[in-house]
């Protein structure tokens, strides 16, 4: 009997009987007394299973009260089981062609647990749902590689498409860490060819494949100096301050949300929401001011607001 199976064993003997002593299991599951004691250890500090020893009874229980559903080595309560849920549901439409075919193994235990606590499914997909607009779709085969690469600490060679040159290069990189940012996915790495850190868009991976070296370790600290101190997801620690004044109509809202970790901002006599943000590459943050309009000014820096107006001079172009 696998070491799962006879801990899984545990709860439904204890379950069915009540009380019952050490050698009655011993006996029941033909163990010894060391493996017992390991077992119990295990089930109650690793696995959280609630097995109590009742004195008055003279044996082993489950906790009074105790009504949770289980799967093959981990027990979860209603609540658990429904949060549980919610976090498939979310994957699931996070990136629903990725994640597909990873869930699918537990989808039909979970709904059989939902069953046992008059859960439905399809309350749960839903009363949850994630919009994402503007995604770019990927091959599941590229993410699954890439992220297994990325757990096992191994090399990457990569085939990476350059948008703004249409250029395809072949480069052998350290992957670091994924990262879902607005619907679609980046891969943080260590570039050998350029001999730094880098993001690569995973839609933009044409072609890849593990290599044996493992991959070159990055401290976390520096990652997260290089990669997230600009705006966005363009990443580089040669950063500017970017500030941006907003109309006391579109304050309300803007000064609720996060731009970046950083951010610096101020409320105006005339309710006017002043925001500063770093960010050491203008192209995302071009592109979020504009989507403001008018009731967004760039105050500085005086190249930012340069590009800012040669956009909107080039859009005005197209209506004239």
């Amino acid at each position: 009997m696998s070491e799962i199976a006879r801990l899984y064993r545990y709860k439904g003997l204890l379950s069915r009987r009540g009380a019952m002593s050490a050698a009655a299991i011993q006996a029941e599951l033909e163990i010894s007394p060391a493996t017992f004691k390991r077992d119990i250890a295990k089930l109650r500090d690793q696995l959280h299973v609630p097995i109590v020893f009742d004195r008055d009874l003279g044996g082993y229980r489950m906790e009074q009260g105790h009504t949770d559903s289980e799967l093959p080595g981990l027990w979860f309560s209603h609540d658990e089981l429904l949060a549980l849920l919610t976090i498939q549901q979310l994957l699931s439409q996070l990136e629903p062609t990725v994640l597909a075919a990873t869930l699918k193994p537990i989808k039909g235990r979970l709904s059989e647990l939902m069953g046992q606590h008059g859960l439905e499914q399809q309350d749960v997909a839903k009363r949850i749902l994630i919009l994402n607009t503007h995604k770019r779709t990927l091959a599941p085969r590229v993410f699954e590689v890439l992220a297994a690469a990325t757990m096992a600490r191994q090399r990457i060679q990569i085939s990476h498409l350059n948008r703004q040159t249409s250029q395809t290069v072949e480069r052998e990189v350290s992957p670091q860490r994924l990262v879902h940012y607005l619907g679609n996915w980046y891969l943080d790495a260590w570039c050998h060819l350029r001999g730094s850190l880098r993001s690569f868009s995973v839609d933009a991976i044409e072609q890849l494949s593990v290599l044996d070296t493992p991959a070159t370790e990055v401290p976390s600290d520096k990652i997260d100096a290089e990669m997230s101190a600009g705006y966005g997801i363009f990443g580089g620690s040669n950063t500017q301050w970017a500030q941006l004044k907003f109309s006391p109509k579109r304050s309300q809202w803007v000064s609720r949300e996060v731009w970046h970790p950083d951010q610096q901002s101020m409320t105006e006599a005339d309710g006017s929401f002043v925001l500063s943000i770093p960010y050491s590459d203008d192209r995302e943050l071009v592109g979020d001011i504009l989507r403001f309009g008018p009731e967004v000014e760039v105050l500085a820096p005086p190249a930012l607001k340069i590009s800012v107006q040669k956009m909107l001079l080039a859009a005005i172009g197209r209506y004239v």
